[in-house]
């Protein structure tokens, strides 16, 4: 737990473990604090973004989404290994995630399975976006995994972390694939920085993310009974992975993704069924085995029962 430092201070860390720092427009100021606190921080998140282009990464990470607004991190790391800073303070990157992984960054030891998604990421983790197609094909350059390693490091050298306080949004947010890609070795990240601080690479492992489980049968069961459709509404806990796969699939604005299985939903999940070939009464948001099962292979959930 610590207090982040002002953001000269924080810009001076980073060029001082040799990064290479661009400062985007007014960085300091430019933050989400109206909505609410920052700190204390815990760790350092990195994602990957989905884009192509530094020019237009950058753009995109300041500026946000009319459902998601910017700033989306605190600093863009690029292809070449610049970090780009956009924003200090509160940012919407990391979204609502596991308190036991929180815990876990708290304590620095390796994070369990995210299955929760209750706390909120964007007050307690510095968040680094990097430029990457995030297709797991894309491959990430050595320069760029060096920069990672540098941002990291630098933060934890700061507030007295060790490796263990890094994490990537895979580890915190149930459904999340980021960061993936060749050349993206999360061990070899870990061990890295903590050759640069000086100490012995982590010992365990960090662990190969277990998938979250969809019970099928308790989803459809929240699909049909949401307020569009009739009865009283069934909650679920896996109507919130469904959503952030839909989400990553580009079909429901992360603003719906609350675990309520609504209009929205309904209406994201019969375009993922369309995108599928579906058709009529096979595309009406109500999800089956087959089409949840594709789901579930491209975004990282098992279907059970």
């Amino acid at each position: 737990m610590a207090t982040p430092p002002s953001a000269s201070t924080f810009a001076a860390l980073l060029r001082a473990e040799g990064v290479t720092v661009v400062e985007v427009g007014d960085w300091e100021n430019h933050n989400r604090n109206s909505k609410g606190p920052w700190g204390p921080v815990h760790g350092v998140m990195i994602h990957h973004t989905v884009t192509r282009g530094t020019a237009n990464t950058v753009q995109i990470v300041r500026d946000g989404y009319s459902s998601l607004p910017g700033p989306l991190c605190h600093g863009m790391i690029a292809k070449d290994g610049k970090v780009h800073l956009v924003g200090y303070g509160r940012a919407n990157h990391a979204g609502l995630g596991d308190p036991d992984v929180l815990a876990a960054v708290i304590n620095e030891v390796k994070p369990p399975t995210d299955d929760e998604a209750t706390v909120d990421g964007n007050r307690h983790f510095y968040g680094f976006e990097c430029e990457n197609l995030g297709d797991g094909k894309d491959p990430w350059p050595t320069e760029q995994i060096d920069a990672i390693v540098r941002v990291i490091a630098a933060l934890c050298r700061h507030h007295g972390w060790s490796a263990r306080s890094a994490l990537r949004h895979l580890d915190w947010q149930p459904g999340k694939v980021d960061p993936r890609g060749p050349g993206m070795q999360w061990d070899d990240v870990l061990a890295s920085v903590s050759a640069r601080l000086g100490a012995k690479p982590p010992t365990k492992p960090a662990p190969q993310p277990s998938k979250p489980t969809v019970d099928l049968s308790k989803l459809i069961a929240a699909a049909k009974t949401n307020p569009a459709t009739s009865g009283t509404p069934v909650t679920y806990s896996g109507v919130k992975t469904v959503e952030a796969a839909l989400v990553n699939a580009g079909y429901l604005s992360k603003s719906y993704s609350d675990g309520h299985y609504g209009k929205a939903t309904v209406d994201a999940y019969a375009r993922w069924q369309r995108h599928l070939g579906y058709t009529g009464s096979a595309a009406d948001g109500i999800p089956g085995r087959a089409s949840l099962e594709r789901l579930g292979d491209k975004y990282g959930f098992t279907v059970v029962a």
